[in-house]
């Protein structure tokens, strides 16, 4: 089965091994649509980097850059690795900020995630004085990333729901820490 042949399930990075990418489409158990996924919030203060749908014709949202957690790999692992792929920068300072679900509809396909929301900072801080990052997906389309200060009023929806509340509580805890 070629690249071009896979059904759409397969091209998403859900949890596909070898075997599954041969089943036709339909045909994996229902725990199978359930996608671990990885995600970095890289912080700046209160500013966080996130990808700006619009920006490349999507709808007005954000959520931060990451991705599919690959069999095998650890979600900390895939950020890194995820953020590696799409930006072409390293990361550091990773701490698990919790652990979000998410149930949507998109392509007229349900979907269901298990995002590993964990916060990090660039190795190279230069990074954080750009306006806009561009990037690159796996599948070849264009991102572009933009810092989000989420102690302001958003001017479009942060995904995964729950993610804004977790942000903004962050400061709180690490003030309580003290």
């Amino acid at each position: 089965m070629t690249t071009r042949d896979e059904p759409a399930w397969a091209k998403r990075g859900g949890p596909v091994t070898r075997a599954a990418r041969r089943l036709p489409e339909g045909s994996l158990p229902s725990w199978a649509w359930i996608r671990p996924q990885a995600l970095a919030a890289i912080r700046d203060g209160s500013r966080v980097l996130v990808q700006d749908y619009a920006a490349t014709g999507g709808p007005p949202a954000y959520r931060p850059l990451g991705g599919a957690v690959d069999h095998g790999e650890l979600a900390e692992d895939a950020a890194v690795r995820e953020i590696r792929e799409e930006l072409g920068a390293d990361i550091t300072d990773l701490r698990l900020l919790g652990v979000l679900e998410n149930i949507y509809s998109n392509d007229e396909k349900d979907w269901h995630e298990i995002v590993f929301m964990f916060e990090a900072r660039f190795v190279d801080a230069s990074l954080e004085a750009a306006d806009r990052l561009v990037g690159v997906e796996g599948d070849g389309d264009r991102i572009e990333a933009v810092w989000l200060d989420v102690s302001e009023p958003l001017d479009a929806r942060l995904y995964p729901p729950g993610l804004l509340e977790l942000l903004r509580a962050r400061p709180a805890a690490v003030a309580a820490d003290d």
